[in-house]
């Protein structure tokens, strides 16, 4: 396991705590996998979309039921098609059972990753690992949708794949990407109504931040959600920095180790960091201890925001909620 790895690795682990950064992404599910087939499936049917979903959201109607089979893409690359509505789920990622339980099939939800704990009836359910899943313990589920995501549980979707489980994985990098999960999710098991109302107030939450902020001066933002760790460009978090009104100061991309001189030359106005699962903060204290980070404006001014770690960092229906924890912690003027 590379170096990234094995900190995602420890922030899924902290994270069963509810405390601290753990990059969840989409899944979806389907029967009969097919990776980049040559042409399409003889009986593929897939009759609702997400454009006339949207449509029929805007019109006030209720979007259209799901009609089977229906064939969907997932971001791996693989198609997956669906006779019938799942009726067991199993979810390897916290993101994803936030997602099921969210649009309403929690009940249809038999096994979850050990950090899967929202809702509180998640912790619940029966457990089939954490960063290395129990394929024995997921195949005796006998599921028929399990969800994964794309970097996250790369071998554990082989391994599920090869005893031809249906597994639909994602990697959502937007915040858009996220509500198109959702919506995805929800035609996929037929809830298309409550992942609409999901998805919609996603999209309410993200537009009533753009309108916020939309006359704000952008103040350079630095994000540290492990000690030591930040996150660049081609990340949702990214992204929604500047959502939030700000300018991520990072220059890498995805997650990594920064340097620490260069965020003192980079002069970020405000750093956020993540809650811990411990107090003191073991992220606030090892922005104390650097010695020179004395002269950052952000340090100076005493812009150091902390921020609840799961909601801004798992890429479900929270999403929206970690948004707005990100706007007031750039822009608390505008809360005033």
């Amino acid at each position: 396991m590379h170096r990234n790895s094995k900190w995602m690795a420890g922030m899924q682990r902290l994270s069963l705590l509810a405390v601290v950064l753990m990059l969840a992404l989409l899944a979806a599910c389907g029967s009969n996998t097919k990776s980049e087939p040559d042409k399409a499936p003889a009986k593929q049917e897939t009759v609702t979309t997400d454009t006339e979903n949207n449509n029929a959201a805007q019109e006030g109607q209720a979007p259209a039921a799901t009609v089977y089979p229906l064939t969907v893409k997932d971001d791996s690359g693989t198609e997956l098609t669906f006779n019938e509505a799942p009726k067991r789920i199993v979810s390897l990622l916290p993101s994803e059972t936030e997602v099921a339980f969210a649009i309403g099939a929690g009940d249809r939800v038999v096994g979850v990753d050990e950090y899967s704990n929202y809702p509180e009836e998640a912790a619940k359910l029966e457990k089939v690992g954490d960063m290395t899943s129990n394929i024995e313990k997921i195949v005796s589920l006998k599921p028929d949708l399990i969800l994964a995501s794309v970097s996250m549980n790369t071998q554990a979707i082989e391994q599920l794949r090869a005893l031809k489980l249906n597994v639909y994985a994602s990697d959502p990098k937007t915040y858009d990407a996220v509500v198109a999960k959702i919506r995805t999710i929800g035609q996929v098991v037929d809830l298309q109504k409550n992942a609409s109302d999901t998805a919609a107030h996603m999209e309410q939450v993200k537009a009533d931040v753009i309108e916020k902020v939309k006359s704000a001066d952008k103040p350079k933002v630095f994000l540290e959600f492990s000690p030591g760790y930040t996150v660049g460009k081609g990340e949702f978090l990214d992204e929604l920095v500047t959502l939030a009104g700000g300018e991520n100061i990072a220059t890498g991309k995805s997650w990594y180790e920064f340097d620490a001189e260069q965020i003192v030359k980079s002069n970020p106005q405000v750093i956020v960091y993540s809650s811990w699962f411990e107090s003191p903060n073991a992220i606030l204290e090892g922005i104390k201890a650097r010695p020179a980070w004395k002269v950052i404006d952000a340090v100076k001014n005493n812009r150091l925001v902390e921020v609840p770690a799961d909601p801004l960092s798992r890429v479900g229906p929270r999403l929206a909620e970690g948004l707005e924890s990100l706007v007031k912690a750039i822009h608390p003027e505008l809360f005033q």
